[in-house]
C-alpha cells in the first residue's frame, strides 16, 4: 500500500500565500502531524519517502517518530515553483497562478511540473516495490497524481478539488492504481482548521 500524505499546516496555509521551500509548520501543523504520525502507527510502515521541502521533512519527521520507519528525502516530490511569485500574498497577486495557461516568472510551467510529477511517481513505486510506504508531499503533487495517475473513487473523482493538511489517502500498488481512502483527515476530527492553500 501507499500512503499519499501532504503536509502539515504552515503559517502560508493559514494566511494564504506562496510559499517559499523553508517554510515551516505551524503549532496546529506540528499538532496534525503527531496525530497523523499516531494514526499510521496502527498500520504497517516500512518506509517514508518524503519532499525535502522544511514543511513536509517536518511532518515526516513526526511520522518517523511514531512508527520507527527511516525516511528518504526525494527532490523530485517538492511543490510546484512558483518562482518570484514565492512569498507573495494571494490577495496580491495580479495573476491566476493555478491557470492552465500560466507559467510563473521563474518558475515552473504546468507541463515542466506534471512531467517532474511523472517521475516522482515512478520513483514512488519503486519504493513501494519494498513494501507499505508513505509519501509525504504538497498539494498540487498530489493533486497531480489523483487526477492523472491514480483510480478514485466514481463518486469522489469529480469533487476533489483539494487536498488538506496532513490527510491520508490510499493507494494500491499495482495498476490501476486504485485509491482506498481519499482526503481522509479522520486523525483530526476535532482540531478544526481553515482550509488551507493547495502549496
Amino acid at each position: 500500500m501507499i500512503h499519499l500524505i501532504r503536509h502539515g499546516e504552515t503559517p502560508g496555509n493559514a494566511r494564504r500565500f506562496l510559499q517559499f521551500p523553508g517554510t515551516p509548520l505551524s503549532e496546529r501543523g506540528l499538532e496534525q502531524a503527531r496525530r497523523l504520525g499516531e494514526r499510521l502507527a496502527c498500520e504497517e510502515v516500512n518506509r517514508i519517502l518524503s519532499s525535502d521541502y522544511a514543511r513536509a521533512a517536518a511532518t515526516a519527521g513526526q511520522i518517523a517518530a511514531a512508527t520507527g520507519a527511516p525516511i528518504e528525502y526525494e527532490p523530485l516530490l517538492r511543490e510546484r515553483h512558483f518562482g518570484a511569485l514565492r512569498g507573495t500574498p494571494y490577495h496580491e497577486l495580479q495573476v491566476n497562478p493555478f491557470a492552465p495557461d500560466y507559467t510563473p516568472p521563474d518558475g515552473e510551467s504546468w507541463a515542466i511540473f506534471h512531467a517532474r510529477v511523472d517521475r516522482a511517481w515512478e520513483r514512488i513505486l519503486e519504493a513501494a516495490a519494498g513494501g507499505p510506504l508513505v509519501v509525504v508531499t504538497h498539494g498540487l503533487v498530489g493533486l497531480s497524481l489523483a487526477r492523472r495517475r491514480l483510480t478514485l473513487p466514481a463518486n469522489q473523482a469529480s469533487e476533489l478539488t483539494g487536498l488538506a493538511n496532513t490527510s491520508l489517502t490510499s493507494v494500491e500498488t499495482t495498476p490501476p492504481f486504485r485509491v482506498t481512502r481519499l482526503n481522509c483527515t479522520a486523525h483530526l476530527e476535532d482540531t478544526a482548521a481553515p482550509p488551507g492553500a493547495p502549496a
